[in-house]
């Protein structure tokens, strides 16, 4: 094998692992906070308005993390930093 299949090997599994493994952190942290925000909810229901904000920030900002997750499986399939390395190494300099 050549370092060109190497290398595209090595993005695919990794991109694989980010996207797997980015994706089950956030899932579950989303499921705590919305089965808390229901308790909360449900405990307080006066307190609905803020609870609802609160939930919802803490929500996006969990998910930006299975977002940047996927942005970097992607540039690791169509825009790996390590392509050009590869082929200056198969030109010979």
């Amino acid at each position: 094998m050549d370092n060109m299949t190497l290398i595209a090997i090595a993005s695919i599994i990794t991109a694989g692992l980010t996207i797997a493994i980015g994706g089950i952190g956030p899932a579950l942290g989303e499921g705590r906070s919305v089965a808390a925000a229901l308790t909360s909810l449900a405990q307080q229901p006066d307190a609905a308005s803020t609870i609802t904000r609160t939930l919802f920030v803490g929500l996006a900002m969990i998910e930006s993390i299975a977002i940047y997750c996927f942005v970097v499986s992607m540039i690791l399939i169509f825009a790996n930093p390590f392509w050009n390395h590869a082929i200056a190494q198969a030109a010979g300099g």
